[in-house]
């Protein structure tokens, strides 16, 4: 499924996250610089838009064109609060997915994941398009990436704690139902979908995960439902996201960093070792 070999489009980034294609370049979540980034193909680089300091947040787009950022609740560019998180639950929250109709889904959980605290399940908030805001799914091992697949019918979630994807059909009123595991034995963190509904994950066995010496530092699948892997790109270091893009939708971003651990996340990002690799794919995105 891969055309070519990664190469390296843009580094010298603390930590980057939540890798999303539009308007002709790729948008990421630059973590404890405060900032959204965006590349072009030609490996240039923008500040395009202020975000949280730290850790832990991202951003999606309304069908109207306006950015809406995650962290202790959901804003939009100008800092207004959109929705109501802080009315449904009291920590931070982590990933986002926007629908064509509007409608937004946000994941959380409540814990000190840099500071070692003990892991609590995570939850799915619903935004309505009104700003009606309730939780929709709970239980959630680490809620990490989500997508929507391309019949707008399904939400694909990261559990990354359980290894494992896990979906729920998106009710007319965007109530999530029908809760099961979409493919397991696999490291999910932020995922991205293609047109032919498979999803571009981490893969285990990579150094970080227990691999051994010997294994890739870092690695991304092309799963389908059900577990079953098309294909695997490996790569020097951890990847934390990924995203279909370019002029075509058949380039594969991967967002690596060096990684030693949540205890040492400041050191990390310090370090500047975040890139942007590419890797052309035959399916595009959707």
């Amino acid at each position: 499924m891969t055309t070519s070999e990664p190469r390296l489009l843009a580094e010298g980034f603390t930590m980057l996250e939540s890798g999303r294609w539009h308007e002709g370049r790729l948008w990421v979540a630059h973590w404890a610089s405060a900032e959204i980034v965006a590349i072009a193909m030609d490996g240039t680089t923008e500040r395009v838009a202020d975000a949280p300091p730290g850790y832990g947040w991202s951003f999606d787009w309304l069908p109207d064109g306006r950015l809406l950022t995650t962290g202790p609740g959901l804003s939009l560019a100008d800092g207004t609060t959109y929705g109501h998180l802080t009315d449904v639950a009291k920590h931070g929250w982590n990933e986002i997915v926007t629908t064509t109709t509007g409608d937004v889904y946000v994941n959380g959980f409540e814990f000190d994941l840099v500071g070692g605290g003990a892991p609590n399940p995570g939850v799915i908030a619903h935004v309505a398009p009104d700003g009606a805001t309730r939780i929709v799914a709970g239980d959630l091992q680490f809620a990490n990436g989500m997508v929507i697949t391309p019949d707008g019918g399904t939400l694909l979630v990261s559990e990354s704690f359980t290894s494992r994807i896990t979906a729920f059909d998106i009710a007319a009123d965007g109530s999530l139902e029908n809760r099961r595991v979409w493919a397991d034995q696999v490291a999910p963190d932020g995922i991205c979908i293609d047109a032919e509904g498979a999803v571009w994950c981490g893969a285990p066995g990579i150094r970080m995960l227990g691999g051994g010496p010997d294994a890739p530092g870092g690695a991304l699948i092309r799963v389908r439902e059900g577990g079953e892997v098309t294909d695997r790109v490996e790569f020097d270091r951890p990847i934390f996201s990924c995203a279909l893009g370019g002029p075509d939708g058949r380039t594969l971003f991967a967002l690596a960093t060096e990684w030693s651990g949540f205890e040492n996340i400041d050191a990390n990002a310090a370090a500047r070792t975040g890139r942007v690799l590419a890797v052309e794919v035959t399916v595009p995105a959707p």
